[in-house]
């Protein structure tokens, strides 16, 4: 009985230890902006500030890179640090990043004021502007998850939709046609950049200078701030790079 005590003591010690270690985590400040207002969120260095699953990030050539097989697939993000300790901050920005797609097949795309719901897999839902290697779905924005309300596509490339507060939806066509834009992104093997501007309930996406869609969300399941993501899509044999990123907080919408 002596022994069973001591075990049993010992074992709630451990336990109060670990949850005092993880007390004392102290979180991650969100960057100083610069002279010009801008945060650099990467520092094409190494992974600090970032937070994913081990083995499927890395840097290389100064970019992050995410790289999966088809048979070790997850549905999974790398996860801004700051935003996921100080989510009420990332409300209104632009975020400005360049992505290329290094093998030809394979999905992915920047998680905004999304929320994590699946701390294991480190998985976020909300908003994402969508990025696919074949730009079936590049330039649209996708609701991940159930987070934002699990409405698939929030608005597609080439349109302007509006959410109403019933949480219907009505599309209008932007200048740019579909498939106007669609030759605007870069094949495989070349940088896209991007824009993409959170500005109350409104949120454009914007690559290599073209407007790609145009939300506006006054839905009552609408997001107004929380985690950046990256996200690796399950599925796919696929290797993804990311870099220059950086953010400008824009001041909150009366």
């Amino acid at each position: 009985m002596k022994r069973f005590t001591l075990i049993a003591a010992s074992l709630a010690m451990s336990a109060l230890a670990c949850a005092v270690r993880a007390e004392d985590k102290p979180k991650s400040e969100v960057p100083p902006a610069g002279a010009d207002g801008w945060i650099p969120l990467f520092n094409g260095k190494d992974l600090t500030g970032w937070e994913g699953l081990e083995g499927y990030w890395s840097v290389e050539d100064g970019a992050i890179q995410c790289k999966e097989t088809k048979e070790t697939s997850k549905q999974s993000d790398l996860i801004l640090s700051s935003s996921k300790d100080y989510p009420e901050k990332f409300a209104n920005f632009e975020l400005r990043y360049s992505w290329k797609m290094v093998t030809p097949d394979g999905n992915s795309g920047v998680q905004l004021r999304s929320e994590i719901d699946n701390p294991k897999m480190l998985h976020v839902g909300g908003y994402q502007a969508d990025i696919d290697a074949k730009n079936s779905y590049t330039g649209i924005i996708y609701c991940e998850g159930k987070v934002a309300g699990g409405r698939g596509i929030m608005s597609n490339r080439g349109e302007k939709t509006v959410w109403d507060a019933d949480n219907h939806r009505t599309n209008t066509k932007l200048a740019e046609a579909d498939d106007e834009i669609k030759k605007a992104i870069k094949p495989i093997g070349e940088w896209n950049d991007c824009i993409v501007i959170a500005d109350g309930n409104h949120i454009t996406y914007s690559i290599n200078g073209h407007v790609t869609t145009d939300l506006t969300d006054d839905s009552p399941k609408g997001r107004k701030d929380g985690v950046i993501g990256l996200q690796m899509h399950q599925g796919f044999t696929m290797t993804i790079q990311f870099k220059d990123l950086k953010i400008k907080m824009l001041p909150e919408t009366k």
